[in-house]
């Protein structure tokens, strides 16, 4: 996924949370309960005194011109508006400078009320540290809402038996094959739902001088995120990567680990891919694949986005969505992509009282079913189950849209690695699609996460 070698909080955050005393919040009082309802309303309290309105921090990330960040940013507006006597300082701070910024105030103990975090190590390393307290009584009061959730939304972010932390506003879908439905059509080539037919398919569009499969792998994670775990998934299943990313009885120099890379290898071979695939960035690929040039791409949902803001209804019309085809023999899901839960809001610790009231009351305006439905309706993935009005969002989003709901879910594998793992694979890849040998990249995965799970 887009992500995962940014910024950790890790080293900073374990330090932190060694040398903190644990001190309360500034606010006084009892928990909130799951509702989370409205703080008291301010006026005169039983001894004529004027009561002080609730203070409440949010620090978020939508501060974009896009879709989404401008309805996540509706929702806090409206909050303001329907609780007069919370006081709210919502920042909304760029995403590139977001996660240094917050591991900043966490080194401090000084974190937001709310703060968005990350799924996979982000929103960990606050975890370990202390930082960050339960919303299990939000959920808990809430049963629909929280059943509505798809499955696996909540993993990430259930850090002890029974505890929820957060309640994602997004998803992250990484894996998911766009094809060029006219193209198809054109040379009569079916869609391939099994290896051979990927195999036969990519024959003929070389054959008639169009890309197989875009593929824009400058910034290496690309390729890893996008197919390689959905590619390695069918081949090995996933408690078997769960098991050798934790170095516990499976190593990614077994043989089902080879061979995965070894379909990826094939590609290659077969020249799936365009000439420069590993000069080119992803948004390049996407132009070239949406312009015709290629057949099929396989990306995540921030294509969705990407293409939302630059290609016309029309150019969009002829794609259409699926899965990666199944591989002979494999332990994995074929009917899956690699995804999982997005960021979503995370209570400090040190929040207690009237102010805790208040933030569990807007973590359910951010992520509570009317924001889900809006959010999806800004052509963004959601892990929750909504229906979206077509009309408002493109044709391209509505098909993976409802593909994605139908699918499994597995892990990208750069959000279970480690980093120097990750960095290894990323690495790798590239090197398979410069001849490469599958074997290679395998024991400097191996040895590079072996390094981070048992220094």
């Amino acid at each position: 996924m887009k992500k995962s070698q940014a910024s950790r909080v890790g080293v900073t955050l374990a330090l932190a949370s060694m040398m903190l005393a644990a001190c309360g919040g500034n606010n006084e009082g009892g928990g909130a309960n799951g509702n989370a309802p409205a703080p008291e309303a301010s006026g005169n309290n039983g001894n004529g005194a004027k009561q002080e309105k609730v203070k409440l921090t949010l620090w978020h990330n939508f501060a974009g011109d896009d879709l989404r960040a401008k309805t996540v940013r509706s929702f806090i507006d409206q909050f303001k508006q329907d609780n007069p006597d919370v006081e709210l300082d919502a920042q909304a701070i760029p995403p590139d400078g977001y996660r240094q910024r917050l591991a900043t105030v966490a080194a401090a103990n000084e974190m937001p009320d709310l703060s968005f975090v990350y799924a996979g190590s982000h929103s960990t390393e606050l975890y370990k540290a202390g930082l960050l307290q339960p919303i299990t009584e939000l959920t808990d009061a809430n049963p629909e809402w929280k059943g509505k959730f798809l499955p696996g939304a909540f993993d990430p972010y259930t850090f002890e038996p029974n505890q929820i932390y957060t309640a994602p506003l997004g998803m992250s879908a990484t894996s998911i094959l766009y094809y060029n439905t006219s193209l198809f059509e054109k040379y009569s080539v079916k869609v391939p739902t099994t290896w051979d037919e990927m195999l036969a398919a990519i024959k003929t569009f070389n054959d008639h001088g169009i890309t197989p499969i875009a593929l824009g792998n400058k910034a290496p994670w690309v390729a890893q995120s996008t197919i390689i775990g959905s590619l390695a998934d069918r081949v090995t299943g996933t408690e078997w990567f769960k098991n050798a990313a934790a170095q516990k009885d499976a190593k990614f120099t077994d043989p089902q680990f080879v061979e995965a890379l070894g379909y990826f290898k094939q590609l290659v071979d077969n020249k799936a891919f365009q000439e420069g695939a590993n000069s080119i960035d992803n948004t390049q690929a996407e132009q070239y694949f949406i312009q015709g040039n290629a057949a099929m791409m396989v990306s995540g949902a921030w294509t969705l986005t990407n293409l939302a803001a630059a290609a016309s209804e029309e150019q969009m019309k002829p794609i259409d969505v699926t899965v990666l085809p199944a591989i002979p023999g494999g332990k994995g899901d074929a009917n899956s992509i690699t995804g999982g839960a997005g960021g979503g809001l995370a209570l400090s610790s040190r929040t207690t009282g009237a102010a805790k009231e208040a933030a569990l009351k807007l973590i359910y305006t951010l992520s509570g079913p009317e924001a889900q439905k809006a959010i999806a309706e800004s052509n963004s993935m959601v892990m929750y189950d909504t229906e979206i009005d077509q009309s408002k969002v493109t044709s391209l989003y509505y098909k993976a849209f409802n593909l994605v709901k139908k699918t499994g879910i597995t892990p990208v594998y750069d959000a279970i690695l480690s980093a120097e793992g990750a960095e290894a694979l990323n690495n790798g890849l590239q090197e398979l699609m410069m001849d490469g040998k599958p074997e290679d990249v395998a024991q400097k995965v191996q040895d590079a996460q072996a390094r981070s799970v048992t220094p």
